[in-house]
């Protein structure tokens, strides 16, 4: 199947290391993960058991985030975060090797939020250092590093397509990085108000990623009211070829049963 499962919010109900397993078990051939480590650099041995569980459970992982901070806390990413910047550049060899040893080729880097007392011009300048040495980072392994618009974080100031690319479009511009790409998760960008169909129709083709989720309650496909379906089938029209993620809430006794169901594509 062309979906992979993200492992870090989906099957939740698992110890970490035995998600992979269980999405092999589901019928899925592909996972990803949100920065599975409490720390930028983590231990070797706990590297090597996330590649170890990955590896023994038979699947691929398609996509794996840079350190975004205290997620559950409310931390949305490091990548304009002026204080937080060396944390930002010492995981980028950790990513890259997991993402060697496994032959990933996506990076979710989180923007950030604003922080109070900092002006927004200055997180934005740390922004396209951070992304273009990310982008830099897993270059020599072909990866691409997903820029993404988030809702439900006010201080978060990438909302629409349009604001991301225009990140994306500064970053080539002042760097000459090509490897960044816009990461299009459906369901933030309704839940932002974008157009989504517009968003597909102009970009589809050069989609990094697509993640789903449906609205209200950010539920399995089916679930709520946004004609995931459709905008999976045109973005494929239009070229996109990559996974669709399914990154959104579920219980594991219940998690797949729309999509093996409909066979949302």
């Amino acid at each position: 199947m062309t979906y992979t499962v993200n492992c870090s919010i989906l099957l939740t109900e698992l110890p970490l290391l035995e998600r992979p397993a269980a999405a092999k078990t589901a019928g899925f051939d592909a996972v990803e993960f949100w920065w599975p480590f409490s720390t930028s650099v983590p231990l070797d041995s706990e590297v090597d058991a996330f590649i170890g569980a990955i590896r023994n459970a038979g699947v691929q992982l398609s996509g794996l985030n840079f350190n975004a901070g205290d997620m559950p806390g409310g931390d949305r990413g490091l990548v304009s975060w002026p204080a937080r910047g060396k944390e930002f550049r010492d995981n980028l060899a950790v990513v890259a090797a997991i993402g060697e040893a496994l032959g990933t080729k996506g990076f979710n880097a989180l923007y950030g939020n604003r922080i109070d007392g900092v002006d927004p011009q200055a997180q934005d300048a740390v922004a396209v250092e951070n992304l273009a040495a990310a982008a830099a980072a897993v270059a020599p392994i072909g990866g691409t590093v997903l820029v993404e618009p988030v809702s439900g974080a006010d201080r978060y100031p990438l909302r629409t397509a349009a604001q991301a690319l225009d990140v994306i479009e500064h970053v080539r511009t002042c760097t000459g990085d090509g490897n960044l790409a816009l990461l299009a998760d459906f369901y933030h960008l309704a839940v932002n108000g974008d157009d989504v169909a517009a968003v597909i129709e102009e970009h589809a083709s050069s989609f990094g990623h697509i993640q789903i989720a449906d609205n209200p309650g950010r539920g399995a496909p089916g679930t709520g009211e946004l004609p995931l379906g459709d905008w999976i089938a045109r973005s494929r029209e239009l070229g996109y070829t990559g996974y669709i993620g399914l990154e959104y809430k579920a219980p594991i006794e219940t998690a797949f049963d729309t999509i093996l169901a409909a066979h949302v594509r």
